[in-house]
């Protein structure tokens, strides 16, 4: 069959398109790096009216229902006003818990790490065959001057203290700006959001074919799926995780139970890594009181994750992503790789909606395939 002419040009300018695209990449790249920054606000404010939707929506179905108008505005508003309460009451907690007791931490460490690193220097000048000029200089080191000087460093930085104070405010503005935009942005977003997916709709409805509608509609219910059960499923597992941790740290006699737990249940929300971060803290907590202590800190929050995550979280959770754990692995290394904290975030239920996508994809495909990959019986 002879290809018509609006398929040729469809050809010509998509091969042009990426011609010019790998042959003027690097003024691509910036040129795409400038509009994700200029976007920063609309995206951070579609993630913040994602998240607050969660207990929105919650509050919305316990709402009294009504067809009158002013009903309607009075639910969405009061039920917008009490998930912003709800989170930011959860935040307060967990900011109020954890922060005193991180800088009384941080000070105990730096006024012990002096007094530590003299002892060992004083205890290897005594010691017969390391006698030398190399433990004689380590024993002469004034390392409470020394500390304080790596503090001063790494506080006021290296260069002009000017410049970097002024480069600090204008990040700490710019991020203020951002935040604040995507806010609005997002509440906006909540407000309205029938309304502008009616008009989303239209569009699509306008300019697109039906089986593509379709299918985007399709991925779209999926993704949505796995990050709304995702959401939930981190949340809820993180809060049994951090009060068990608490409950079963206060009952042993750790010391630092409730911020442990606060901090164990908080870092509990990045998949996989997050366990040795919240470990990570706990356990120089606890070193500043016994370091015997701190030690069994890691076999109990050890043996409370396998039982955690073994037990309880199957049975009391129930929202499985149904991704196999090796590429749960997979989509935390590469999305920490790419992204930081937020990939290892969003990398599982990213991959969790690939892998079930690809998984109908292949149960809708050709049965001789099926039948020539599945073992004989």
């Amino acid at each position: 069959m002879k290809p018509e002419w609006k398929t040729c040009l469809r050809v010509g300018v998509s091969a042009f398109a990426l011609f010019l695209c790998v042959h003027y990449w690097p003024m691509a790249a910036r040129l795409l790096k400038a509009l994700l920054a200029a976007a920063a606000p609309i995206l951070l404010g579609c993630v913040i009216a994602y998240v607050v939707n969660i207990p929105m929506s919650f509050f919305e179905r316990h709402f009294p229902k009504s067809e009158r108008k002013g009903m309607r505005q009075l639910r969405r508003g009061v039920s917008l006003a009490l998930a912003l309460i709800s989170l930011a009451a959860v935040v307060g907690i967990i900011v109020v818990i954890v922060a005193p007791e991180l800088v009384t931490c941080v000070t105990v460490l730096a006024a012990q790490v002096p007094i530590v690193l003299t002892d060992i220097s004083q205890r290897l000048a005594n010691v017969e065959w390391l006698e030398g000029t190399a433990v004689a200089a380590l024993a002469g080191i004034d390392w409470p001057q020394m500390v304080q000087k790596a503090i001063d460093i790494a506080i006021h930085g290296f260069g002009n203290v000017a410049n970097g104070v002024m480069g600090i405010v204008n990040s700490v503005i710019s991020w203020t700006v951002t935040v604040t935009m995507g806010f609005i942005f997002g509440m906006y977003i909540l407000l309205g959001k029938e309304r502008l997916e009616g008009q989303f709709k239209t569009l699509f409805r306008r300019y697109l074919p039906e089986k593509v509608r379709k299918t985007g509609r399709h991925i779209w219910d999926i993704m949505g799926e796995c990050f709304h059960k995702y959401i939930v499923g981190q949340c809820t597992e993180a809060v049994i995780l951090g009060c068990l941790c608490a409950l079963g740290m206060g009952l042993l006699g750790f010391p630092y139970a409730a911020v442990v737990g606060a901090t164990v249940g908080f870092t509990a929300l990045i998949p996989v890594a997050g366990a040795y971060i919240g470990g990570a803290v706990g356990f120089l907590l606890i070193l500043t009181v016994s370091p015997l202590r701190a030690v069994l800190f890691i076999v109990y929050l050890n043996v409370l994750q396998q039982l955690e995550g073994n037990l309880i979280y199957p049975k009391v959770v129930g929202t499985s992503l149904g991704l196999p754990g090796i590429w749960v692995l997979a989509a935390v290394i590469i999305g920490g790789g790419m992204f930081g904290v937020a990939g290892m975030v969003l990398g599982v239920p990213l991959a969790a909606g690939c892998y079930k996508l690809l998984k109908e994809d292949v149960a809708h495909g050709p049965r001789n395939i099926l039948k020539k990959d599945s073992p004989s019986t």
